[in-house]
């Protein structure tokens, strides 16, 4: 896809997306969440960490705006009967619904303001970002993994019987088995190597390193992982839904994948 295209696509499911207010539900969540986790590191009196408490609502919701994306958009085109019109053009449509599910993906970054406004005024915690430009490129890299990853995840939806029970399925096993508010080192020992096929746990690890006072170290090699782990769901996804509508074009089921 070009990027003028990419673009377009991206500028119209923004659109769409704040006009659709149940799919903004992350916006309501990620403040309670943050009350929630910040409440149990102040009764356990360690503010040190609080940025953590803080993190990890930002990412749960990044995941679960992806993951409702990737899991409802098919279908909603099939509903609306527009999913032949769009694989009708000449744009590739794996392409197109990875640009959707990214314009998903950053509007809901958004709720990191929410996350820190809530640390601020609830708890009078100012979350201070120690390495600026590490945070912001692992933000914006773990956003593109998420994207990719979730192109996978909405070609599986398509092949489920119910996208709805998956969604919950892959949500509160993800955020613990990434663990985005406990570290990984608390899992089980036989777990925690499943961890690192998982790009959020690297995403975690750096978030928690760009915050942390001191010289970030080691952070190539975890912005790297990211980075070929997102790329790997992307490819997935592609080859997936390319094989799915070419399957559908075959048997003429398009409306009925």
């Amino acid at each position: 896809m070009n990027p003028t295209l990419f673009w377009q696509v991206f500028r119209l499911q923004v659109l769409m997306t704040v006009r659709t207010p149940d799919t903004l539900h992350v916006f309501v969540t990620a403040p309670l969440y943050t009350c929630v986790f910040l409440a149990i590191t102040e009764h356990a009196e360690r503010p040190d960490l609080a940025g953590f408490a803080v993190l990890a609502p930002v990412l749960m919701s990044l995941w679960s705006m992806a993951l409702m994306a990737g899991g409802e958009l098919i279908g909603k085109e099939r509903e609306q009967g527009t999913l032949e019109a769009v694989v009708a053009t000449p744009a590739r449509y794996s392409a197109v619904v990875t640009a959707r599910i990214a314009a998903v993906t950053v509007l809901s970054t958004l709720s990191l303001a929410e996350a820190w406004l809530v640390a601020w005024a609830g708890f009078g915690l100012v979350v201070t970002i120690a390495h600026p430009l590490l945070f912001l490129a692992v933000l914006l890299l773990s956003a593109a993994a998420m994207a990719g990853t979730a192109s996978c995840v909405s070609a599986l939806f398509v092949l489920a019987p119910s996208a709805r029970i998956l969604q919950n399925t892959l949500s509160f096993p993800f955020f613990l088995l990434s663990g985005v508010l406990v570290p990984i080192s608390y899992l089980p020992d036989w777990l925690q190597p499943a961890s690192k096929v998982v790009f959020l746990s690297w995403s975690a690890d750096l978030l928690r390193a760009a915050i942390s006072p001191g010289s970030a170290r080691d952070t190539t090699g975890g912005l790297l992982a990211v980075l070929l782990l997102g790329l790997a769901g992307y490819a997935v996804g592609t080859l997936l839904i390319d094989r799915i509508l070419r399957r559908a074009r075959v048997t003429g089921t398009l409306a009925r994948i």
